[in-house]
């Protein structure tokens, strides 16, 4: 018997428990509440807001207010220093370092030992739970798992204190058991130079029994054509036949579908979208037929949601789980077992389904592009390009857009920077397939084209091979979870790559 069979009946019950998600949010997530609540009234923050008070949802609202990284960072430091019960009990050793979208280069986001097994780990249990559910012929335990993970450091020297990726805090504090069954090594896996650990661990994957991938689609992306690259083989399934699944997250994968589908020509393979951050595991994809994940309503997150067009406002409306609607778009507030308090995680979601709670990504808070009115977001971009993908041939590797503001001729528009794996025939129908698309996906961007009056046809600039990269590399940005800013409001971003773009 293999061993996957094996272990297969031990994953089963909490299926059963999932699906108790369609009729029993509320409650769930009330319970969660109020278990953040006990844990937190010892804290200084829970002092300050008067938790020992607060038993209803309304008295937490009242009591709390909305924080971003800039309300909490000096809490934060004082943790990083060893300071004890400050945002939660006890001292927290671990800090997952995030690319800032604040005033700081980067943030640093308390994991706290709670915070690991309540929401991390258990959400990398519930994707193998939820996959071996929806394939009952799968292997997945008879071979190696490739994990890609980035690098941690010593936290201001402080002992068994670490700040790094997310990904390498998680390799450092796994069940070693697990490292049996999994690929690369541990000192390869949190090697700092991402190109150095790339070719690692193409040499060290290469010959091993690989049934499945864990990681950004970008970066795995970049460590599977090294694999490729050092066997002379045509498609990955020829070095690993028996590679049945990648758990991807961390980045849309749009963009990267169509080249994992070159890459990988099995009729067995499948792809299992999650939604694992720094300060959090949120979501999991749990029908292969559906692109929108589970909100997962147990792993010590107590989630609330503010609608767009109340965002930024002094006092913007806010919605428990219980009170959300599909198809709007909505930034996600999280309070978390890692003491986040009714945090600001700076991503949007618009829902599709109440019971159970399922939704997409739809962006970020920051990154997108709203120079005319045109509120266009990273969801609409994805749209779009996937529609100019299938109606030219095309597939994007990389892009970045951002509005060019009023020239010398009075025009404006948005410009598109895009590093192609498969160039489009003709780049200008692209641009205008793209274009016309994005008028039939958002309404604001159409209306402000209107027979450019506001706003003139997009311009597409080709990036060469490499450019972002180059750019990464140049930011100090590669491997770990690092991410192009997709959209931009202003050109900060577009005008530091294209000054590479030669």
């Amino acid at each position: 018997m293999s061993l996957t069979n094996i272990l297969r009946p031990l994953f089963a019950p909490r299926w059963r428990a999932l699906e108790a998600y369609a009729t029993q949010s509320e409650r769930v997530q009330m319970q969660v509440l109020n278990k953040l609540l006990a844990k937190g009234r010892a804290t200084e923050w829970g002092i300050k807001h008067g938790f020992d008070d607060v038993t209803t949802y309304e008295q937490f609202v009242a009591s709390t207010p909305l924080t971003d990284y800039n309300d909490l960072k000096l809490y934060i430091d004082r943790m990083r220093h060893g300071e004890r019960d400050v945002l939660w009990p006890g001292r927290v050793q671990w800090y997952a370092k995030s690319s800032g979208t604040t005033s700081d280069k980067s943030k640093f986001i308390p994991v706290s030992k709670q915070g690991l097994k309540d929401t991390h780990y258990r959400g990398g249990t519930d994707a193998v739970v939820m996959y071996l559910h929806n394939n009952p012929k799968s292997r997945i335990f008879d071979g190696k798992a490739l994990i890609l993970g980035g690098s941690h450091a010593p936290n201001y020297n402080l002992n068994h204190s670490l700040v790094g990726d997310l990904s390498a805090i998680l390799i450092e504090n796994i069940n070693p058991l697990v490292n049996l069954v999994r690929v690369p090594c541990k000192e390869t896996a949190l090697l700092a130079d991402f190109e150095q650990k790339r070719d690692r661990i193409a040499h060290e994957a290469l010959n091993k029994n690989v049934t499945n991938l864990s990681g950004v689609p970008s970066w795995m992306l970049s460590v599977l054509t090294k694999v490729m690259e050092i066997s002379g083989k045509e498609h990955l399934n020829e070095v690993w036949p028996n590679l049945e699944v990648f758990f991807h997250g961390g980045v849309a994968f749009t963009p990267y579908r169509e080249q994992y589908h070159r890459l990988i020509t099995s009729e067995r393979m499948h792809y299992m979208e999650t939604y694992n951050a720094s300060e959090g595991f949120f979501g999991l994809q749990n029908d292969p037929a559906d692109k929108s994940m589970l909100l997962m309503l147990d792993y010590g997150v107590f989630y609330e949601f503010i609608p767009m067009d109340s965002f930024g406002s002094p006092s913007p409306t806010v919605l428990p789980i219980w009170a959300v609607e599909t198809g709007k778009n909505y930034a996600m507030v999280i309070t978390t077992s890692s003491g986040l308090w009714r945090y600001v995680i700076g991503d949007t979601v618009r829902f599709t389904s109440t019971k159970p709670y399922k939704f997409v990504i739809t962006g970020r808070t920051k990154f997108f592009i709203n120079a005319f009115g045109e509120e266009l977001i990273v969801d609409n971009a994805e749209q779009g390009l996937a529609q100019a993908c299938r109606e030219t041939g095309a597939e994007v590797l990389e892009y970045t857009a951002a509005p060019v503001f009023m020239d010398d001729h009075g025009k404006c528009r948005h410009q598109w920077l895009i590093e192609f794996s498969r160039e489009p025939d003709d780049i200008e129908v692209f641009a205008n397939i793209l274009d016309k698309a994005l008028q039939g996906i958002n309404s604001d961007y159409e209306a402000k084209r209107f027979k450019d009056i506001t706003l003139q046809r997009l311009e597409l600039v080709k990036a060469r091979k490499d450019l972002f990269h180059d750019w990464l590399k140049q930011q100090g940005k590669l491997g770990g979870q690092h991410k192009v800013p997709r959209l931009s409001n202003n050109r900060d971003y577009i005008e530091q790559m294209l000054m590479l773009n030669v």
